[in-house]
């Protein structure tokens, strides 16, 4: 088993990374928020987790080694493959899997595309008393409580590009993805400005449109985004 890589990221696509080790470029899926700690030309290091299938073998990457393990343990409850695992965990963190799962919050789960409301129930049945408690190893940010966005300048916030491509791996529509990120973006500059005054909401603002997004905005905003599609 391959349990982490640590290299230098050559190339970020939607859908995953190629990191290099050893003059060696590894093809890793992963979900939107691991790959929003990486960056093109720099060293990384990502858990791992390899699975084999007859005619091919897929590597699966992640920002901390409890992602990593929650992902292995969703692949034990029938009718889970490793996209779909990959899926619940682009959706949510992994303590906000373990609520849920300890709470038997099926709808919570249907949020996740692929999901229904029978294959929720299932996995709830089998997982529960599996995943551990809520704990401090999973990512930080709950949903529902993303960053501040930047103001109307939607092409200059570099968030908006790493969740619509994450929208578009896990299936929804260019325009839906759209819709959904619009309604985030004015969600976060309404709380920013109710919130932090004007002028703490223009600075948070700032900080999206104009910097490199950090993995927790990235993260909370493609929640968010999620949450908002799920009541369309």
């Amino acid at each position: 088993m391959i349990s982490h890589l640590d290299g230098t990221v050559s190339a970020i696509a939607p859908e995953g990374a190629v990191i290099e080790v050893g003059g060696v470029g590894l093809l890793v899926q992963c979900t939107p928020g691991t790959l929003a700690t990486l960056r093109r030309g720099e060293r990384a290091r990502v858990a791992t987790s390899l699975v084999v299938r007859e005619d091919a073998l897929t590597l699966f990457g992640f920002a901390a080694d409890d992602e990593r393990d929650v992902f292995e343990l969703l692949q034990t409850a029938s009718g889970v493959g490793p996209r779909l695992a990959l899926a619940m965990l682009a959706v949510f963190t992994p303590d906000e899997l373990r609520r849920a799962v300890a709470a038997e919050d099926v709808t919570a789960l249907t949020r996740v595309p692929g999901i229904g409301r029978k294959g929720a129930q299932r996995i709830v049945l089998e997982l529960a008393g599996r995943l551990g408690p809520p704990g401090v190893a999973g990512r930080q940010g709950e949903l529902g409580q993303p960053a501040a966005a930047g103001p109307g300048r939607p092409a200059a916030a570099p968030w908006r590009d790493q969740v619509r491509a994450g929208l578009l791996n896990l299936g929804w529509q260019a325009r839906e993805a759209d819709q959904a990120i619009a309604a985030v973006e004015a969600d976060t500059l309404a709380a920013a400005d109710g919130g932090n005054g004007a002028d703490g909401g223009n600075a948070a603002g700032r900080a999206i449109a104009n910097g490199p997004p950090a993995e927790a905005e990235v993260a909370a905003m493609l929640r968010a985004a999620l949450r908002k599609l799920s009541r369309a």
